[in-house]
């Protein structure tokens, strides 16, 4: 990390680099993900699924894998050397969906992984500083294929909040947008941005990335016309327990790719850092 992201980072939670993507990259990864979104159910690649029914996205599992286009995406040099030191040098990739937001989906009600029960335990997830770095077990990574505007809607966080000491209150910034059990309400629509909210903007071929301690959400999306795509790739320490990965989309990666999505020891340093 550059001083000015480390900064950054720290004093928000999140970071935007614009023009993350060469305009070849752009292009390639956009055709790749158009194809993923043509493709009908019968006619998926062995291990992919899409689901069309989330109240807030259009889920297009593993995306990722869809493309040597967006599979070199995961370590790519805009971002990898936040992603290294976030990691402490040993990285795993999580997961990697291809995501569309469109008018018809609901607000995204602020949320963390602060936040919610069992949020201050021994399982509960960390964001430390030390010897000139940072330290953070779950990095989100969003890579933007397509524009978007002030005022089109979309991701927010509250910056500084992911180490904030105190709870925020259930109906603060977007009273109304859960429902008294906790949940999502599905009726509620906001393109607000009240003080201490960040509305992130970036254009295609930007890339934001959020710590998910930071509280964040979406604003309902205002355009009709045109919708919101991006690759939402996610890393944590090699070494945290995941689910298995469907063994025909592992069969389709690179080796060095491979290599990201296995868990291994702490002591162990990946060859693919030494490249």
């Amino acid at each position: 990390m550059t001083p000015e992201q480390r900064y950054f980072f720290d004093l928000t939670g999140y970071l935007h680099i614009p023009n993350a993507l060469t305009d070849d990259e752009l292009s390639a990864a956009q055709e790749a993900a158009e194809r993923y979104l043509n493709t009908s159910d019968e006619e998926l690649p062995p291990g992919f699924n899409i689901d069309r029914e989330r109240n807030h996205f259009i889920w297009h599992f593993f995306g990722f894998a869809f493309d040597k286009a967006l599979e070199r995406l995961t370590r790519h040099p805009s971002f990898w050397p936040v992603v290294l030191e976030l990691m402490h040098d040993r990285p795993r990739l999580t997961s990697g969906n291809l995501m569309i937001n469109n008018h018809t989906h609901e607000f995204h009600p602020l949320h963390s992984q602060r936040e919610g029960t069992g949020t201050r335990g021994p399982e509960a997830p960390y964001y430390l500083t030390g010897k000139d770095r940072i330290f953070c077990d779950h990095l989100v990574v969003f890579v933007y294929l397509t524009d978007v505007e002030p005022g089109d809607g979309g991701l927010i966080v509250l910056p500084g909040s992911h180490k904030s000491e105190f709870d925020r209150p259930d109906e603060y910034f977007y009273p109304g947008s859960r429902t008294p059990d906790g949940g999502y309400s599905p009726d509620y629509r906001s393109f607000d941005v009240p003080a201490g909210v960040a509305n992130i903007t970036p254009k295609a071929g930007d890339v934001a990335m959020i710590s998910e301690m930071v509280t964040h959400g979406a604003l309902s999306w205002k355009p009709e016309d045109r919708d919101r795509r991006f690759l939402t790739l996610r890393y944590m320490p090699q070494y945290t327990v995941g689910s298995d990965w469907p063994p025909e989309i592992v069969e389709r990666l690179d080796p060095e790719t491979r290599e990201l999505l296995a868990v291994q020891p702490y002591k162990d340093i990946k060859t693919i850092l030494s490249e």
